[in-house]
């Protein structure tokens, strides 16, 4: 019984000892992030709420430091939504109309992204933080400091070469925003330009927030 019991305390001690500690992991994502200027990525974003049909989207997504993205969608073709690092701009093909809205004042769950290429701080940014592996891999659970994001939740899928690699956004209403991220490269050759919003003939850009 001791044997047994000596064995499974020094199995357990081993896996312990193998598994990396939250403030290393946080800090060599932060490193990788830190360190780029910009951000190229394909995703998929699937937005599933409470008495709601869950959908699925995808395309590519840029960023370039300070604060500006854009995601351009495959699917639905033509879909964009964009941020110049003042404002953000979400378009839909199907209306031809164009949202616009302060990037501090937007509660569009994509929004707050942004910081990946700003300058990462979990404990900047979040107050609270659990650890935990599963099938997929290694997940960071982040409470977010501010009450007053349109979020109470994200959830960070880590790789082992600290990319990453999914990406879970949970709104106050229960709703989740779950991206999937691939192919990313970093400091990637992204013109200022490919972030400002340019109408198209005949679009309406609205206030989205008046």
């Amino acid at each position: 019984m001791i044997r047994i019991a000596l064995g499974s305390w020094l199995c357990l001690a081993t896996v312990c000892a193998a598994a990396p500690s939250l403030d290393s992991t946080l800090k060599a994502v932060e490193k990788r992030y830190n360190s780029a200027q910009s951000l190229k990525l394909q995703f998929s974003e699937t937005y599933a709420a409470p008495r709601r049909a869950t959908h699925t989207e995808s395309g590519t997504l840029s960023l370039r430091k300070p604060g500006r993205m854009r995601w351009d969608y495959s699917s639905p073709a033509g879909k964009l939504f964009l941020s110049d690092g003042k404002s953000v701009y979400l378009y839909t093909p199907e209306t031809r109309r164009a949202e616009r809205s302060k990037l501090k004042e937007t509660e569009d769950m994509r929004a707050p992204l942004a910081f990946l290429l700003g300058k990462l701080n979990f404990w900047k940014e979040f107050k609270r933080f659990d650890l935990r592996q599963d099938s997929a891999g290694l997940w960071i659970d982040a409470v977010p400091n501010s009450d007053s994001l349109p979020y109470s939740k994200v959830e960070f899928l880590v790789t082992p070469q600290f990319q990453i690699g999914r990406l879970r956004v949970i709104g106050w209403d229960q709703s989740i925003l779950d991206f999937t991220f691939r192919d990313e490269k970093l400091n990637a050759p992204l013109d200022a330009a490919l972030f400002v919003f340019h109408p198209s003939p005949g679009t309406e850009v609205v206030e989205a927030n008046p």
